[in-house]
């Protein structure tokens, strides 16, 4: 998605005394349970009542559209694999609902590693991009699942991460209007996961995860850690803590309770002075870009 994963891989919080001998039990027993093919990931998805409709494609098929994932195509990487530039050419198949084609995509690898966590996070990406449409959520298109291959398939993000375009020392410095865009897109996305009918929460909201589309309207990606949220009256407590350092609150971090993502905003707002204005005072921005936030329902 435009130069959206970089070869720096965060830290990731995974604290191994917040699970219990009866939680990796469960893990392990649940492990021989994950999808091993487009079927069984449909049943879970709901079949026909899946909100929306994922293309799932055979590995064959992907290396068309990546040009046999060819190196000159590599967007970025991480932890997971590496991300591919591709484009779904007209002739891919049939029956494809896309348009217009060619379409050009971001094709996430995973790079192997079919453990359970590394299955379950990529499970976990094509469940919620798979029922969650919104302005300012990347679009899944589909994605592979055959023999050991776990691969996503999202629209291109042509601008890039916020992270990129913080860092980079070829782009130009983004104009005052364009950072309150970002800011602002990027407090949508993630009050609408709060808001919506079963909430979900992100854990994992920090520069490198919003990506910008050519009009740099914010979109958030990676969902990867998220997991879904209190319902009703009931609060939400999470055992697991996971989460990048220095995005995450510290509370989180000490106690595994998850009550904001306030915090993470309010880091991503600061890193790199992304939001602040020679003709506005920083603690005014922070302001602006916090409000935008609070004046939705958090957790």
């Amino acid at each position: 998605m435009g130069n959206c994963w970089c070869k720096w891989e965060p830290t990731i919080y995974k604290n191994p005394k917040s699970e219990s001998p009866k939680e990796q039990e469960r893990e392990r027993r649940e492990g021989s349970k994950l999808p091993s093919n487009p079927e069984e990931v449909e049943d879970l998805r709901g079949g026909d009542s899946a909100a929306n409709p994922l293309i799932a494609f055979t590995f064959e098929e992907l290396k068309i559209i990546t040009a046999n994932f060819r190196q000159d195509r590599v967007l970025g990487g991480g932890g997971f694999g590496n991300v591919y530039k591709g484009f779904i050419p007209e002739d891919l198949r049939e029956d494809l609902q896309i348009q217009p084609l060619p379409l050009p995509v971001a094709v996430k690898v995973h790079d192997g590693d079919n453990s359970y966590q590394g299955h379950r996070e990529w499970l976990a990406e094509v469940i919620f991009l798979g029922q969650l449409s919104h302005p300012n959520l990347v679009k899944l298109i589909g994605y592979c699942c055959q023999d050991d291959h776990r691969v996503l398939i999202y629209e291109y993000m042509p601008r890039g991460s916020v992270e990129n375009n913080l860092f980079s020392r070829v782009l130009l410095p983004l104009p005052w209007s364009t950072r309150m865009k970002i800011a602002l897109g990027a407090a949508k996305g993630l009050a609408f996961l709060h808001e919506a009918d079963k909430p979900v929460i992100y854990r994992d909201f920090k520069t490198s995860n919003i990506l910008l589309d050519l009009d740099y309207n914010a979109k958030l990606s990676d969902f990867g850690l998220a997991k879904d949220g209190p319902e009703g009256d009931k609060s939400h407590v999470s055992t697991r803590i996971m989460g990048t350092y220095g995005y995450a609150a510290p509370e989180y971090i000490m106690t595994a309770m998850c009550t904001a993502s306030v915090l993470s905003f309010w880091n991503c707002l600061q890193e790199g002075n992304l939001w602040t204005n020679h003709g506005q005072p920083a603690n005014k921005t922070l302001q602006i870009g916090l409000f935008l936030y609070l004046k939705r329902r958090s957790y």
